[in-house]
C-alpha cells in the first residue's frame, strides 16, 4: 500500500541529486488488496459478534438500540483514531531501515505492523487506564449520559483531525501530545460551562510534563544522536559507514541487524504504549453504554475477594482513625468528588473517605462476589469503587497526608483491589486494536517517512546515522518506561536525524525544521482548541 508524495528536494525544490534512493512504491497486486480488506472486515466483525457475546452473557435487557447504535459509532471513531495513529506514526519505526536499505520499505511496514500488533496483544493494560484519569471525574462518572458522549467524541475526532492534518503535510508529531492536548480542552471546556474556573477542568501536571517534553525531547535527541555519531566516527574508522549509501547496498550485517532490532523494538513499544491509550477510551465506552458486562470484572479469583474485604477493613481503619471527631451527614461522593478535583485535603475529606470506603466493603461483604452483584447497581458500585480509587491515588501523592509506612502500604494494597475489580481489558478490546493499530501501521506511511529521509538533511541517510538515531529513540523509549521520563520518540527520532546530519556536516534544510517545530509547538494549544470547541458543539447538539 502506498499513498502519493513529493520527492525529496533541497530548498529552492532542487531535486536531491544522489543516488542510492529507496524504492517507496509498490504495486499493491490484487492479492495484498483483498487480504487487507479481509483483515479489516474481520475485524469488524470479530469486533461486533464479541460485543454481542458479551451483552446476551450478561443478560443486558434491550429496550431501545440507540445506546448500541452510539455505542457502534464510538468504537469505529476509538479504533479509527488507532487505525490513523497507526500510519502517522510508522516513520518513528521504519524511516532509517529503509533509507539505509536494511530492509525493503513494503517489507519494512509489514514488519513494522506485525510487531506494532504483537505489542498491543502482550501489553499488560497499566497504560490504558492512566488515560482515563486525566478526563474530569464527574464526566467519567457519567460517561454513558449525554456529557459523557460528547466528551469522547470530542476527545477522539480532535485527535484524529490534527492527525491526519500533520501527517497530510508530511509532519511527524506526537499522537500522544495530541490526545493529552484534546483531554485537557474538554476538561477546559466542561469547567466553563459548569461556572467554574476553566483552569480547575485541566490536570495542570500532565500539561506541564508535555511543556517539558517539548523542551527536552529535540535536545535530546540532536544532542545524543550527533554524539553518538562522533563516538562511531572514532571508534570506527570505517568510511562507507559515513557516506551516502552506493545504489542500493545494504549496510554491513553488523549495522543491519541493529537497524533491524531498533525497528523491532520501537514498533513493539509503540503498539504496547499507544494501543493502551486506544483500549482505556473503549473500556470507558464500554462501560458507559453496557456496565453490566463491563463495569466490574465479573470473573476475579476467589482469593482477590477475600484479600479485598480484608484490605477494605484495613484501609477503613486508617481513614477513620484520620477522621475522628468529624461526622458526614449524608451522601459523602460530592465531598470526595470536590477532593478529586481540587486536590487539597480538608476537613471533610476523611471523613467523606471512611464513609465511602466502608460501603464499598459492606456492598462487597452484602452480595459475596462481584458477579453476584444486581444489573441494578452495578454501575453504582463501580463509580464508588473509582471514585475511592482516584481519591486515595491522589491522598497517597499528597504531602499533607499524615500517613506512616505501613498505613501507606494498607491504603496502596486496597486501591490495588479497587482497580483489580474496576480496570480489565478483555481479550476481544485487545485484538481489535491490535489489528486497527498493525492495519494502519502499513497504509499511508509514505509522507512522514520521507520528510525523515529526505528532507531534514541536505544529503542523503548514512548507515552510521540511520543507526545512531534509531539506536538513540529505541534507548528513549526504554528510558521513559522505565523512569516516566517526559520525552516523545517522534521528536527525538526527527531531532535525531538532524543532529547526525550536524555532525556530520551534511547540512539542514531549515525549512523543514521549522515546520517541525512549529508544528510541535502548536499541537497542543491547537488540540486543546479543537477538543473544546468540538465538547461546546456537542454538548448544544446532544
Amino acid at each position: 500500500m502506498s499513498d502519493t508524495t513529493s520527492v525529496a528536494s533541497l530548498p529552492g525544490g532542487i531535486p536531491h541529486p544522489h543516488g542510492g534512493k529507496p524504492k517507496l512504491d509498490h504495486d499493491s497486486g490484487i492479492i495484498t488488496v483483498l487480504v487487507f480488506l479481509g483483515l479489516l472486515a474481520g475485524g469488524i466483525f470479530f469486533t461486533a459478534w464479541s460485543l454481542y457475546q458479551d451483552v446476551s452473557n450478561a443478560g443486558v435487557q434491550i429496550t431501545t438500540w440507540l445506546p448500541f447504535l452510539l455505542l457502534g459509532v464510538a468504537l469505529l471513531i476509538a479504533l479509527g483514531f488507532e487505525f490513523v495513529n497507526g500510519f502517522h506514526d510508522t516513520a518513528n519505526a521504519v524511516a532509517t531501515v529503509i533509507y539505509t536499505h536494511s530492509m525493503p520499505a513494503n517489507v519494512a511496514v509489514l514488519w513494522s505492523g506485525f510487531f506494532n500488533f504483537l505489542g498491543v496483544l502482550l501489553s499488560t493494560g497499566a497504560v490504558a487506564f492512566g488515560i482515563i484519569s486525566l478526563l474530569p471525574v464527574e464526566l467519567i462518572l457519567q460517561v454513558g449520559s449525554s456529557a459523557g458522549f460528547a466528551m469522547v467524541f470530542a476527545l477522539l475526532i480532535a485527535a484524529i483531525i490534527w492527525n491526519l492534518g500533520t501527517w497530510w503535510l508530511g509532519l511527524p508529531s506526537s499522537s500522544s501530545h495530541t490526545l493529552i492536548g484534546s483531554i485537557i480542552g474538554v476538561g477546559v471546556a466542561n469547567a466553563l460551562l459548569r461556572g467554574r474556573d476553566g483552569t480547575s477542568g485541566v490536570d495542570w501536571g500532565k500539561a506541564t510534563e508535555i511543556g517539558y517534553s517539548l523542551l527536552l525531547s529535540p535536545v535530546i535527541g540532536f544532542v545524543a544522536a550527533a554524539a553518538l555519531l562522533l563516538i562511531l566516527k572514532f571508534v570506527l574508522r570505517n568510511p562507507a559507514l559515513y557516506k551516502e549509501p552506493a545504489g542500493n547496498q545494504p549496510p554491513p550485517w553488523w549495522i543491519r541487524g541493529l537497524l533491524i532490532l531498533t525497528c523491532t523494538g520501537v514498533s513493539f513499544a509503540h503498539g504496547s504504549n499507544d494501543g493502551q491509550k486506544g483500549m482505556g477510551l473503549i473500556m470507558l465506552i464500554l462501560i458507559g453504554i453496557v456496565p453490566t458486562a463491563y463495569a466490574l470484572n465479573r470473573v476475579p479469583a476467589p482469593s482477590q475477594i477475600v484479600e479485598f474485604k480484608a484490605n477494605a477493613a484495613a484501609a477503613a481503619e486508617i481513614i477513620e482513625k484520620q477522621a475522628a471527631g468529624y461526622n458526614v451527614l449524608g451522601n459523602p461522593r460530592p465531598a470526595v468528588t470536590a477532593y478529586i478535583s481540587a486536590r487539597a485535603i480538608n476537613e471533610g475529606t476523611y471523613p467523606s473517605l471512611a464513609v465511602l470506603v466502608r460501603d464499598i466493603s459492606n456492598q462487597v461483604d452484602s452480595y459475596g462476589t462481584l458477579d453476584k452483584v444486581p444489573a441494578a447497581v452495578v454501575s453504582n458500585v463501580r463509580n464508588d469503587m473509582y471514585l475511592a480509587s482516584e481519591a486515595l491515588r491522589f491522598l497517597l501523592k499528597d504531602k499533607a497526608n499524615n500517613l506512616k509506612p505501613d498505613e501507606v502500604a494498607k491504603i496502596t494494597a486496597f486501591k490495588g483491589s479497587l482497580d483489580k475489580a474496576t480496570r480489565f481489558i478483555p481479550l476481544w478490546v485487545k485484538i481489535a486494536v491490535a489489528i486497527a493499530l498493525g492495519l494502519g501501521t502499513m497504509i499511508g506511511w509514505k509522507r512522514i517517512v520521507v520528510t525523515v529521509g529526505e528532507k531534514i538533511g541536505k544529503s542523503h541517510l548514512t548507515y552510521a546515522q540511520g543507526a545512531s538515531a534509531e539506536v538513540v529513540a529505541m534507548a528513549t523509549i526504554g528510558a521513559a518506561d522505565m523512569y516516566g521520563l517526559p520525552v516523545s520518540t517522534t521528536h527525538v527520532l526527527s531531532s535525531g536525524v538532524a543532529g547526525t546530519m550536524a555532525a556530520n556536516g551534511s547540512g539542514l534544510q531549515w525549512s523543514t525544521v521549522r515546520n517541525l517545530a512549529l508544528a510541535w509547538v502548536l499541537t497542543l494549544p491547537a488540540s486543546i482548541l479543537l477538543a473544546g470547541m468540538l465538547y461546546w458543539t456537542f454538548i448544544k447538539l446532544f
